[in-house]
């Protein structure tokens, strides 16, 4: 099932590795935290609440062809500060299910630090479990210097302004108005390299997921010039057709075949409701 990091993140697709089997790292906050959404700064320097923000926390199915392969959770646990900037921590966490985990054990943890106000990955950090495969990265984002710093491998490397993690991405996107025909152009960073993405609005289409129906908007993510998804297949991804742009279905073709992820489950920021 090592696809399924295809899907969860390399979209625009958790915590670091100190969430151990037996935990529920991407948990809702306990009562009384405060507050849940934090206003932001849009492109235009305007400011809007975000359709997310603690608490959110969304639950997929992963299959691998016809193959029930595991579940992945990803979800905002809590507001952290990092340098002085107050950051939503987004943690993704996806594992293989107890049939595959017999012959391909898998844990791929990710967490992202989304800097609250101005909407941009301050912080990256994955740890991967697949088989006997193990991969471990960092990266520390210096928008003042436009450098990606990466404590593991003691390399720094250029950024691109404004750039994203492969898991705020996703966040950022849901930001935007989504018109069918239009596009949404991202930075974004991963593996010491910048890669300009675009996504692609392509129609509406209701769906029907275990978590229920809904009426979607479908979007393509594309890189623009040589990058991730070149010789990496095709993804898809289903987003609710409202204000909140949650992401309720995924499916990604790739070589070795094909994955999907479908909303089994889902808790909503305070304050957010679906249409």
């Amino acid at each position: 099932m090592p696809a399924v990091t295809t899907v969860l993140l390399l979209f625009l697709a958790a915590s670091t590795c100190s969430a151990q089997g037996g935990e529920d790292p991407v948990s809702a906050p306990s009562a009384g935290s405060s507050p849940s959404r934090v206003a932001a700064l849009t492109q235009d320097g305007t400011p809007a609440v975000p359709p997310f923000g603690v608490g959110e926390r969304l639950t997929f199915e992963i299959g691998y062809g016809f193959i029930d392969a595991g579940t992945a959770v990803l979800g905002i646990p809590e507001l952290v500060e990092h340098e002085g900037r107050s950051c939503y921590r987004v943690l993704s966490v996806a594992e293989s299910n107890a049939f595959i985990s017999t012959f391909f054990p898998v844990r791929d943890v990710a967490e992202s630090y989304l800097d609250a106000r101005d909407l941009i990955s301050r912080r990256f950090e994955k740890s991967l479990r697949e088989g006997d495969y193990r991969a471990h990265d960092l990266i520390e984002f210096d928008h003042d210097r436009q450098v990606a710093v990466y404590p593991d491998r003691k390399e720094v490397v250029p950024l691109a302004a404004e750039a994203q993690d492969i898991l705020s991405s996703l966040y950022t996107v849901r930001m935007e108005d989504l018109e069918v025909g239009a596009s949404v152009f991202i930075e974004n960073h991963a593996d010491r390299r910048n890669y300009p993405l675009e996504i692609l609005v392509l129609r509406k289409e209701r769906v029907s997921v275990p978590a229920g129906r809904f009426d979607c908007v479908v979007v393509e993510p594309r890189m623009r010039g040589a990058g991730l998804f070149s010789h990496k297949g095709r993804l898809w991804v289903w987003l609710t057709d409202d204000e909140l742009h949650l992401p309720v279905m995924m499916r990604s073709k790739v070589i070795i075949g094909s994955v999907s992820a479908e909303l089994s489950a889902y808790t909503l920021a305070d304050g957010a409701s679906i249409e």
